[in-house]
This record gives structure tokens, sequence and C-alpha cells, in this order.
């Protein structure tokens, strides 16, 4: 069964999506596209070869007029939760962009509201859908270098060279942890399967930062089971850049845990995703260390077109999907603790939400 989808949002990562998410994956088609700027819709109209009935400036026109089964959200962040609300009023399943809203509250409202429906309601979180991820977070399940202690997660990346005030992402509120870090949170909480209780953040900025809010930043993050994070985050490094998920590094009870994932190769490639052991000798023994690179989890589908498919699937079988809107709760409300953090300049609480 083919999921009929209206999409809504057609700035540069909403192109994107129409670019190098939607067309791999068969089991959706998209029936419909909606911009609220005539100007934007013009451009993505021309772009993607678009009909004049496919093209809406609103979306309850669309709504309207077009038979879809879902809507997804790819609009700016403010936007999320009202086009979530009218699309699940309208009977729709919804999904949105990572972050999921501008604050818990808001998020809730939406979870509060798809139940209602009794609609799907699942939250972007694209690299969750990648098998050096998926693989480490086997790994941990099962124990296999025994329990976790404490974890380093260092990002790396330099998007700075535009000057001051010429890019909308200079102007985000706290554009490291609301539009970077929250997959890192989101990865911690999957690789661990523990949930975070309390975050300190101290920001980093350098002085050649072009942000107006935090561009780096170094957290302790505190998980239910006592596991400790230590992550490092910056959009102004000068140092070698990481992956998008970032170098981590799990020191666990009878070795080391590292993993890295989503380079930079083609979309849809696994290029960058690396799993590697290193086992401690056992004691009292001349053995030496051992290192050992681990067989990736293979996965059909790989980051968005993950998402699209485990969306689908959902819809299909009426199944939650792992990043619902429920469950992709926890992941928000740590970021916002963490912003909070940098703002009181105080380790602050992270919110709690029922278990799954």
């Amino acid at each position: 069964m083919t999921l009929r989808l209206i999409h809504v949002g057609l700035g540069g990562w909403g192109r994107d999506w129409e670019t190098n998410a939607l067309p791999r994956v068969p089991m959706v088609d998209r029936v419909a596209v909606v911009d609220s700027d005539p100007t934007t819709l013009a451009k993505a109209r021309e772009e993607f070869d678009l009909g004049e009935r496919e093209c809406f400036t609103d979306l309850a026109t669309a709504l309207a007029t077009v038979e879809a089964d879902a809507v997804l959200i790819t609009a700016p962040l403010a936007a999320h939760v009202p086009l979530a609300l009218e699309a699940l009023a309208a009977g729709r399943h919804v999904l949105l962009e990572k972050p999921f809203a501008p604050t818990v509250a808001e998020a809730q409202q939406a979870v509060k509201a798809a139940n209602a429906a009794g609609r799907v309601l699942m939250v972007s979180q694209n690299y969750r859908f990648h098998p050096a991820a998926r693989t480490a977070a086997r790994l941990v399940a099962d124990r296999h270098l025994g329990l976790v202690g404490s974890v380093n997660v260092d990002f790396r990346k330099w998007a700075n060279d535009a000057p001051p005030g010429t890019r909308r992402h200079y102007k985000l509120r706290h554009p490291l942890l609301f539009d970077m870090a929250i997959h890192h949170f989101d990865l911690m909480r999957m690789v661990l399967g523990q949930e975070p209780v309390r975050v300190f953040t101290q920001i980093t900025d350098p002085p050649w930062s072009n942000f107006v809010e935090e561009a780096a930043a170094v957290l302790t993050i505190t998980f239910d089971r006592g596991t400790v994070v230590s992550y490092r985050g910056s959009w102004v490094s000068t140092a070698e850049p990481t992956t998008w998920s970032g170098a981590w590094s799990l020191e666990c009870e009878d070795g080391e845990l590292f993993w890295t994932g989503r380079g930079d190769g083609p979309v849809g490639s696994v290029r960058g995703d690396v799993v590697r052991i290193r086992r401690r000798p056992r004691p009292g023994t001349d053995q030496a260390v051992q290192e050992e690179l681990v067989p990736l989890t293979e996965l059909e589908y790989v980051g968005r077109a993950g998402v699209l498919v485990a969306f689908a699937e959902a819809v299909a079988t009426g199944t939650e999907p792992e990043t619902s809107g429920r469950r992709n709760l926890p992941s928000l409300a740590l970021a916002e603790a963490a912003a909070r953090s940098a703002e009181s300049g105080r380790p602050e609480p992270v919110e709690r939400f029922p278990a799954s």
C-alpha cells in the first residue's frame, strides 16, 4: 500500500527532502506540496516540475483538495506544532522534522492531539537510521564489553564562513543545542538505553563565532542508571571535523567501544560508519590489547529514507514508531534543559516521562 503525503515547507531543507529522501522510498507518494511563501512555492514548482494542482499556499486548502493519508512537515520550527495540530484534526498522520517543537509543553499538545485522533505522530530523528548507531546500540544492549561506565562524544564542524548577520543559521535560538545536538541527545538515549536526568551546559564560544547564541558548548549529562556523558559540540571548530553523528567513546567494563557515523558521502551511503572495540587485557596475563572492527548492522534504507519507511510501516500496521512524538519527548526535554542550564549557569533537571 502506498502512503500518500502532503509535504509542507519547501525551504532549503524541504527541497532537499524532495531531492534526496522522498524519491528513494517507493511506498511513499508525495501528492501535493505547501509553502506559504509564493516565491518559494514557485521556485519549487519549477525545480521539481510540479503541476498547478499539486501546489498550495496553505495546508487547509491542500487537505480539502487532495486525497492524502499523511502530512510531512519540514517548515520552520515555530510552525511545527500548529501545522501538526491542523493535520491531525483533519485525520491525517504526521511526520515532523526535528526538533519536534520549540518547547516540551507544545510537543505534548501535539502528542495529546495524536492520541485523541488515533493517528501516528512521528519525529524524523534520522541519525538513528544508520548502521553504526544501530550496531553500537546492539553491542551495549548485549553487554558485549560489560556495563557502560562513562561516555565521551565529540562533534566538530566549521559553519562560520559567511559574514555576521548573513545566514539564517546564525540567528537561530540555541543553534547548537536545538538544531544539531538534538540528534546526539537522541542517539545517547538509543545507544545507552537510558534516559537523561540532569545536565550542565557551559558555553564555549570562541571570539571568532558569527553566531548570535551558542555555537560551541561542553555538556555533562547524567543518565538514570548512572552513566555520565561528556559532550563537546561546536559549529565553529578549527580542529579536524567529525562525522555528523560525532565521535563516540564508551568506556565499558571490558574495554572501549568506539563508533562514528553519517559521513559526508553520497545520500544513502554508509561512508564514515565505523564501529571498533578495544578489549583490555585480562588481569594477570600477558595478553595484548585486542582491537577489532565490528561488522555493521545491515540496513536496506538509511537516514531519512529509513525514517520514511518506518513511518509508512507504522501507519500501515497501527504500531507506535520508535521515534513517535511521545517517545521523542525525552530527547526534546534534554535539549530544553541544556538550554536552561546554558542560561542559568547551573545544572538543570531533565523532565521525566512515563516509560513506554
